[in-house]
């Protein structure tokens, strides 16, 4: 199983979030840039399931949901056009990031 997985639910439209983009980013302090680990769009049911290793080194990470082309899709404007939540994992535990997207806002928590 994944160490990292995620659930976008779309709150302007009651449903889950279809088709986001996202990317699973490792932020190394000795990288001039982030490491990708993995790239996955998020099915029907708005999830993502499988992003990513089994297991997360320390350090920090980042989840990048390319939110503007979901948004397109819907016919919605929304003001953000990505959505970039940056976490510091906590032993070898899964980590279940869910993102409540509106079109001006956004909200994300860590889920169990």
């Amino acid at each position: 199983m994944s160490a990292v997985t995620t659930h976008v639910l779309d709150t302007a439209l009651g449903q889950p979030a279809a088709g986001v983009p996202v990317r699973l980013e490792w932020l190394a302090a000795d990288a001039a840039q982030p490491v990708v680990l993995a790239e996955a769009v998020t099915d029907a049911d708005g999830r993502i399931r499988d992003l990513g290793p089994e297991q997360l080194e320390p350090g920090t990470y980042r989840l990048v949901f390319e939110v503007a082309a979901y948004a397109a899709a819907t016919g919605q404007r929304n003001f953000l056009s990505a959505v970039d939540i940056s976490f510091t994992p906590t032993g070898n535990a899964h980590h279940h990031v869910p993102l409540l997207l509106s079109p001006f806002g956004c909200s994300a928590y860590r889920g169990s």
